[in-house]
């Protein structure tokens, strides 16, 4: 019996039931030596002492084992909640410093692309340097652990000589004032997916059970890591299916527009419409204002009231930029797109009042450049077609007639009337000229400038020939010299004549502007335009059945109105002057006045005609229209000057050389 009355095994029981500390189990056994107890009997109560001390640590086992138990489960339930991959993270290494009793905690990852293992969440980490260590496969406890995919435990880390010391990993774990390490594998399957750890500041042996729990914690771990990994990318795959269905739908929607505005713009063309219809059609679906603008930079159509551009057409810049990259670009708050046919630019359209075009309408954009290159090239094929019809009908106008023939000039102005020409009017004929390799570009241009004036051009006995309504033929060559010369780059000549009263005199009026433009090379005067009536003298030799009337008229007209007007004598002052050799004196002598008189006529006549009246051209000019008058009035002027009225040099079959 003990001190209490009970037998020394009951005595044991209640300890066991209890759960009595393990130095109050030797209590009976000291109580049943103190009561005399026999050596039998003592040894009886020593044998059920350890047994019951066996039984006792059998039932910290399994309480310790259920309470690990019950926190996995519980670990487990928590990780099983959590959907978000760095929560997840957290929510282990703060467990497993808990469930182990430790000051740190920490977890890596490894890094298949650099081949190393980083860390990746702390839990109980005050070094920075610490938290940023990247351990090599194989370097430290850690990455041997990952190279391995076994578990590692050291009690003091510092000295332990199993594992390959680096400075970077030594240095973290010294700040960080680690010693004890206990690091498992973080595995899915075969596979090692980073390393879990549990340490302490101070050495620490870690029991198979600690080892065996962060195993098991680390294998919920890894199978929660890899469940919300797989939730991450489910999500992102949402996200990005999500983000490929809004692509497709707004491709489709897109494609739909585009079908449709194709159907509209081919059937707009199919009808017959024109530039300015695909920029009215264009300019609606879009909601801005639209200009288009040939090569040249002249304007085609313009719709709506918002700046497209200025009128001569989008900056060269811009356009250099559409045309390299054959997409439309915006500058200066408007869009531009090249025109082209291949490599070719045939033009340019600009939408303004738009700011950015998203992508949809930016190709609707450039969809309208290609319908306008195709009704351009369509154009230019209609033009080209009509110009060989327009030059084809001026070769038959200016064909000389057989002998024993008779013109057909009906069906040629019936042919004229179609192409919207009247050879009724009087009409003047140009001839061009410039440099030989520019030829066929200054027949293109020539036929556009026909076209405009409601005229034909073509090549005629291999010269380019131009024949507009005009009843000025001069002017018109002087404005077709400089207009072509700009446009081709190169000096252009043109020798025009005319008018012509009817289609039967244009193969006279040809030669004669054949004759101008010859005498305009003669005289130096390449890149210059002009008529016959131009030339002064030469240009009343040089013509057939020259207007000597319409030359007197120009020449002298001004100072033969003044003596009608004012019953002076300037005119027979001049032929006076001219025939006395330029004299004063000698000229006052035959007209019987004084020296003055001759002064104040002369100086007269400088103020009707000009300074240069008396310079050697102006005084050859003004003594061949003095002859001309002398005998304008015995016959009429288109008739031949009598032998018997011309110079002896003519006379005598010798080239003329104009005196006063």
């Amino acid at each position: 019996m003990t001190s209490s009355g009970r037998s020394p095994l009951l005595e044991l029981l209640e300890l066991l039931r209890r759960g009595a500390p393990v130095e109050q189990f030797d209590r009976p056994a000291a109580d049943a030596r103190r009561a005399g107890a026999g050596p039998a009997e003592q040894a009886l109560v020593e044998e059920a002492t350890r047994v019951a001390l066996d039984i006792r640590r059998t039932l910290d086992q399994h309480r310790r084992r259920e309470a690990e138990l019950t926190a996995l489960f519980d670990t487990a339930g928590d990780l099983a909640a959590l959907r978000d991959l760095d929560a997840v993270l957290r929510a282990i290494v703060h467990r497993a410093r808990t469930l182990l009793g430790t000051d740190v905690a920490y977890l890596t990852l490894n890094d298949p692309a650099v081949g190393d293992t980083f860390m990746r969440v702390t839990d109980g980490s005050v070094s920075a340097a610490f938290q940023q260590l990247r351990l090599g496969m194989g370097e430290g406890l850690g990455g041997l652990v990952a190279q391995t995919a076994r578990p590692y435990a050291s009690c003091d880390y510092r000295t332990d000589d199993r594992f390959r010391h680096t400075d970077t990993i030594d240095n973290g774990v010294r700040e960080e004032g680690l010693r004890g390490i206990l690091g498992v594998p973080l595995r899915v399957g075969t596979r090692v997916i980073g390393v879990l750890y549990a340490a302490d500041r101070a050495v620490r042996d870690f029991a198979p059970e600690a080892v065996a729990l962060l195993s098991s914690l680390a294998d919920h771990a890894a199978v929660a890591i890899d469940s919300a990994r797989l939730l991450e990318e489910t999500r992102t795959a949402l996200v990005e299916l999500g983000v490929a269905t809004e692509t497709a739908r707004a491709q489709s929607e897109a494609v739909r527009l585009a079908a449709e505005t194709h159907d509209r713009l081919t059937r707009l063309v199919l009808r017959g419409g024109d530039v300015g219809d695909v920029a009215r059609e264009v300019a609606a679906l879009l909601g801005g204002s639209l200009a288009v603008h040939d090569a040249d930079g002249a304007e085609l159509a313009r719709v709506g009231t918002d700046p497209a551009g200025p009128a001569s057409g989008p900056p060269a810049h811009a356009l250099a930029a559409s045309r390299s990259g054959g997409r439309a670009v915006a500058v200066d708050g408007v869009w531009v797109c090249a025109v082209l046919a291949g490599p070719e630019l045939l033009g340019s359209i600009t939408l303004g009042g738009r700011g950015d075009l998203p992508d949809t309408e930016r190709r609707l954009f450039e969809r309208a450049g290609l319908v306008t290159a195709l009704l351009l090239l369509l154009r230019r094929s209609i033009a080209h077609a009509e110009d060989r019809v327009r030059g084809e009908l001026l070769g038959d106008l200016l064909a000389p007639v057989a002998p024993g023939h008779v013109r057909d000039t009906g069906s040629r102005a019936i042919r004229a009337r179609k192409l919207g020409v009247d050879l009724a009017r009087p009409h003047a004929l140009v001839v061009l000229h410039c440099d030989p390799a520019l030829r066929s570009r200054l027949a293109a241009e020539a036929a556009r400038h026909a076209r405009a004036r409601d005229g034909l051009a073509g090549v005629h006995e291999g010269r380019v020939v131009l024949l507009a309504p005009t009843d000025a033929p001069g002017p018109l060559a002087r404005s077709l010299a400089a207009e072509l010369g700009q446009a081709l780059g190169t000096p252009v000549t043109a020798g025009s004549a005319g008018p012509a009263a009817g289609p039967e005199g244009l193969p006279g009026v040809y030669a004669e502007a054949l004759r101008c433009l010859e005498a305009l090379h003669a005289l130096g005067h390449t890149g210059a335009g002009a008529g016959l009536p131009d030339l002064g003298f030469l240009g009343v030799l040089l013509g057939d059945g020259a207007d000597l009337g319409a030359y007197v008229d120009r020449v002298l007209g001004p100072v033969v109105a003044y003596d009608a007007q004012r019953g002076t004598e300037l005119v027979r002052t001049l032929e006076a002057y001219f025939a006395h050799g330029s004299s004063l004196a000698r000229t006052k002598d035959a007209l019987h006045v004084h020296v003055n008189t001759v002064v104040q006529r002369l100086d007269r006549v400088r103020q009707i005609l000009g300074e240069d009246w008396n310079a050697p051209a102006g005084a050859l000019e003004i003594q061949l229209a003095l002859r001309i008058l002398r005998v304008a009035p015995q016959r009429p002027p288109s008739a031949p000057v009598p032998p018997s009225c011309a110079p002896a040099s003519r006379r005598r079959g010798e080239r003329p050389t104009p005196r006063g």
